[in-house]
């Protein structure tokens, strides 16, 4: 198997090797040993970080993400938590699209004033009632 030093794997993970350092540290990749002051890791270690990043993508925490792997490193999912962060997402998705559908409705909304449109007012009491999520800070 082709080892690569911490710095090409960084660059084909576009990642930077703190990252990777830090993914060690979580037990999340192993370097398989040394050459002199660098890290080397087995190529195998690009596939794990695609899976990785594909856990980020979807919301999961690298420590949800920690635990889809095995001890020898094989995957091993949890089929729950897959169907909990679905569900998770379809949420997010359908207040997003409410979201969306409410600004492209105020872009063109003909009332004299926003505050005057039912529509409007709808999207803000829905909004107020924290039905639309909370913003992040």
């Amino acid at each position: 198997m082709e080892k690569l030093d911490i710095a090409e794997v960084a660059r084909r993970a576009g990642l930077a090797p703190s990252a990777l350092r830090y993914y060690e540290e979580k037990g999340l990749i192993a370097a398989s040993g040394r050459r002199g002051l660098r890290r080397l890791f087995d190529s195998s270690v690009l596939e794990r970080l695609a899976l990785i990043a594909l856990g980020r993508s979807a919301g999961f925490t690298l420590d949800e993400i920690g635990h889809m792997f095995a001890g020898d490193g094989s995957l091993q999912m949890d089929r729950a938590l897959l169907l909990t962060k679905a569900d998770e997402l379809e949420r997010t998705i359908r207040k997003l699209s409410a979201m969306r559908d409410g600004l492209r409705h105020a872009a063109a909304c003909r009332a004299a004033s926003h505050l005057e449109c039912p529509t409007f007012r709808r999207i803000l009491n829905a909004a107020a009632k924290g039905a639309l999520g909370r913003p992040e800070r």
